[in-house]
């Protein structure tokens, strides 16, 4: 207990300075699982919307996959975008291997067949009846696609939360295929590993503490947006 304390202490005391790496770290940290969450929202929700709408006789693979896809451990994403991005992989060219572009493209990877599958879910629980009630009032097919995202959105804002929350705490896949690099690559979530293994366990304990913070006021931020809508 005294430990968490002391992390709690020292997280305060890392904001209060203004900590430059610290910002630096949780900067970075936003802007790579900012950015992958985008991507995955921007294509998963679409996608999901459309799965949930239509039914084909590859409906149960799709679905298998998907769930499938929801539960792939992050460290064998990390490895198949680090044999990728890595010199004698096909995209090795890019140069991305150890930069910020590598750890969205795992993040988008990891976060994507949640986005996509929980949307699905969501999609597919409204009430078959509400399609026919706006199809009856002369509603186009983009309406009455609108019709069911409206009532599937708190199902929809959960399908993002969820993705954000798995990638702002995922650590195997980023540190493998960023390198934890100082000012580079270091994110929150590999920080808090080297300082664990290094012993600083009140710093490690700080950096969590920041982490859950931030975590907390992103998923706010998210449901307060669902509020709105």
């Amino acid at each position: 207990m005294q430990d968490v304390v002391r992390g709690l202490a020292e997280a305060l005391r890392l904001i209060a300075t203004g900590d430059g790496e610290l910002f630096e770290i949780i900067a970075l940290s936003l802007r790579v699982s900012g950015i992958a969450l985008l991507i995955s929202t921007a294509t998963g929700v679409p996608v999901g919307v459309a799965l949930g709408l239509t039914r084909s006789r590859l409906h149960g693979l799709i679905t298998a996959l998907l769930y499938t896809g929801m539960g792939l451990p992050p460290v064998v994403v990390g490895l198949f975008v680090y044999l990728m991005l890595s010199r004698s992989g096909p995209f090795g060219l890019l140069g991305w291997l150890f930069t910020p572009s590598a750890m969205i493209t795992a993040q988008t990877i990891i976060a994507l067949p949640l986005v996509m599958g929980l949307t699905m879910t969501a999609v597919r629980a409204v009430d078959p009846a509400l399609r026919v009630q706006v199809r009856s009032l002369g509603a186009t097919a983009l309406q009455e696609a609108w019709a069911v995202i409206v009532e599937a959105r708190i199902g929809v804002v959960a399908a993002i939360v969820a993705a954000f929350g798995g990638i702002i705490s995922e650590v195997g896949a980023v540190m493998l295929v960023g390198g934890n690099i100082l000012g580079k690559t270091r994110v929150l979530t590999t920080a808090i590993v080297l300082n664990t293994r290094q012993g600083e366990f009140t710093l490690a304990i700080a950096l969590g503490i920041i982490l859950l913070a931030l975590a907390f006021a992103a998923n706010l931020a998210l449901l307060r947006l669902q509020g709105k809508a």
